[in-house]
């Protein structure tokens, strides 16, 4: 650890230790201790470092601590902490260390309390994985000990207020004009799409740009396990699953909210992923006059895509023959859109198939 953040920490443990001793007796506000603390423990630095040293204790106190300069930086796509000592982040599809660290485990754990908190969520021994997202609508997953080797993980993926459209995935090379026109027809002729990928391929964000195609008249129901997808339609209901709480209970999953959309009158069902067995109940939909849907799935090809929602389906456990699965596939599912990632970071549709026996 250097001097200035030695320094910090100790005074910030100072104050810690002195809000603990007299709770709710001071009329200082924290920006107050904190400047009062540092103009009396480091008198003999310049004004300017003094500034800094506020500055920065006071970003390491509250907020994503020292993760807060990062998100200044509107280039950052997703930033990963693997332990106090190692954050990354990606920018531009290229991951690289970010410059930036915790004093401590103890600074890292704190700053994933309060990250979580706010959000109703919280990780321990008997629960060491969490999802939450951010008011900002950012992604975030943490894994602590003893699952993470090497001290809490932590990865959180921004998702900035303004969704890219399909224009700008056009500008951005991500399709083409011809492909973003056909799919464009297609979403508004009701056709049920299927978009695949890898994991950060674009698919959520590709998702959220075609449904810019649906009218605005219509009913839309989303579906996601953290919401990410942002629309522009009025009359959207926005749902997300819940899991279970420290003593087992509460939990909604994503099944549970799409049989649950079914009865509220959807003109079209948004799935940000399907992952599970809830693909049934979205084939069984689809066969079942709700069509016109948009989802994704995590698979490297469209026809891997298929071939994965067809075990997913088989996760129902209801006895259901593949070959009566694939049916329901056939029929219910019009158009895979596979999304890669490419080795320079961009990202590229690179096949629309046609669903067909």
């Amino acid at each position: 650890m250097d001097a200035p953040a030695r320094l910090a920490a100790e005074i910030r443990a100072g104050l810690i230790e002195r809000r603990r001793a007299s709770p709710g007796k001071s009329d200082e506000t924290i920006d107050e201790a904190i400047q009062r603390a540092v103009d009396a423990r480091a008198g003999m630095l310049s004004k300017e470092a003094r500034e800094d040293l506020v500055e920065r204790i006071i970003r390491e106190a509250s907020g994503l601590g020292p993760l807060e300069i990062l998100f200044e930086d509107i280039s950052v796509e997703e930033v990963m902490v693997n332990g106090p000592d190692l954050v990354y982040v990606e920018r531009a599809g290229r991951i690289e260390e970010a410059g930036v660290r915790f004093d401590d485990e103890e600074q890292l754990r704190n700053t994933i309390e309060r990250i979580l908190a706010p959000l109703g969520r919280r990780v321990d021994e008997l629960s060491p994985m969490a999802d939450a997202r951010l008011p900002d609508g950012s992604r975030v997953n943490v894994v602590i000990p003893p699952l993470a080797v090497d001290g809490p993980a932590v990865s959180i993926r921004r998702f900035p207020g303004e969704r890219p459209t399909v224009t700008d995935l056009v500008d951005w090379g991500s399709l083409t004009a011809e492909q973003a026109g056909f799919l464009g027809d297609q979403v508004a002729a009701r056709k049920s799409i299927l978009i695949s990928g890898g994991t950060g391929s674009g698919k959520t964000t590709l998702l959220n740009a075609l449904s810019g195609f649906i009218e605005r008249d219509e009913r839309i129901v989303t579906i996601e396990d953290a919401a990410e997808l942002s629309l522009a339609q009025p009359h959207v209901v926005r749902l997300e699953s819940r899991p279970p709480s420290i003593e087992g209970r509460g939990e909604v999953t994503i099944r549970d909210l799409l049989k649950n959309a079914l009865r509220m009158r959807p003109d079209r069902i948004l799935i940000g992923e399907v992952r599970g067995p809830e693909a049934l109940d979205l084939l069984t939909a689809l066969n079942t006059g709700h069509d016109g849907a948009l989802s994704t799935v995590h698979a490297s090809s469209a026809t891997d895509a298929l071939a994965r929602i067809e075990v997913l389906a088989l996760m129902a456990d209801v006895g259901l023959p593949l070959n009566v699965i694939a049916a329901q596939l056939r029929r219910g599912i019009d158009l895979v859109v596979h999304i890669s990632r490419t080795g320079e970071g961009s990202r590229m549709v690179t096949g629309i198939e046609k669903v067909s026996g």
